[in-house]
C-alpha cells in the first residue's frame, strides 16, 4: 500500500513538472539586439541590451546598461520604482538633492517610485548594471533634462 502510494505521488509530481516547463520560454542572447543610448535619453557612449519586456503574466522590464567612462541616463523617474544590480566596473548614482554616491560591482540599489536620479559610470570607468522596473498604465520610465557636466563633476 506505501509502494502504491509513493509510486503515485511520484507520477503525480513528474507529470506536475512537465507540465510547468511546457510553459518555460527562453530568449537566447543572439535573438535581442543590442542598441546604443540616444542622446536625448544619455550623455556619452551608452549601449542597452534588452533582457525582458512587459507580458501577459508581468509588468517587469529589464535591461542590461553598459556606460563607457564619464556616460550616464539623463534624469529620470520611475512610475513603479526601479532595482539596479551592477554587474560590473563602477559608477555614480543621484537622487534629485542628494549626495552623488559611488556604486560598484555587486551592489544592489533600490530607487523607490517618482524619486528622480540618474545614474552612469564615474569618470575614469565604465560601468554595467541590470536595470529592473514595472510598467504602469504601459510606462516604466519618465525621461527628463541632461544631467550637466557641472552636476556631474560635482
Amino acid at each position: 500500500m506505501k509502494t502504491s502510494k509513493l509510486i503515485a505521488a511520484l507520477g503525480l509530481t513528474i507529470m506536475a513538472g512537465m507540465a510547468h516547463a511546457q510553459n518555460m520560454e527562453i530568449t537566447h542572447n543572439e535573438e535581442r539586439q543590442t542598441v546604443v543610448g540616444c542622446s536625448d535619453l544619455f550623455v556619452g557612449h551608452a549601449l542597452i541590451n534588452p533582457l525582458f519586456g512587459s507580458t501577459e503574466h508581468t509588468r517587469a522590464t529589464a535591461g542590461e546598461v553598459t556606460f563607457s567612462p564619464g556616460a550616464r541616463s539623463n534624469w529620470h523617474t520611475h512610475p513603479a520604482g526601479q532595482t539596479l544590480i551592477v554587474t560590473s566596473g563602477s559608477g555614480w548614482i543621484q537622487d534629485e538633492g542628494g549626495e552623488k554616491r559611488e556604486i560598484k560591482s555587486g551592489d544592489v540599489i533600490w530607487i523607490p517610485p517618482g524619486v528622480k536620479h540618474w545614474h552612469g559610470a564615474s569618470a575614469d570607468n565604465s560601468m554595467t548594471h541590470i536595470a529592473i522596473q514595472e510598467e504602469v498604465d504601459g510606462n516604466n520610465v519618465e525621461w527628463m533634462e541632461p544631467v550637466s557636466d557641472d552636476q556631474y563633476q560635482d
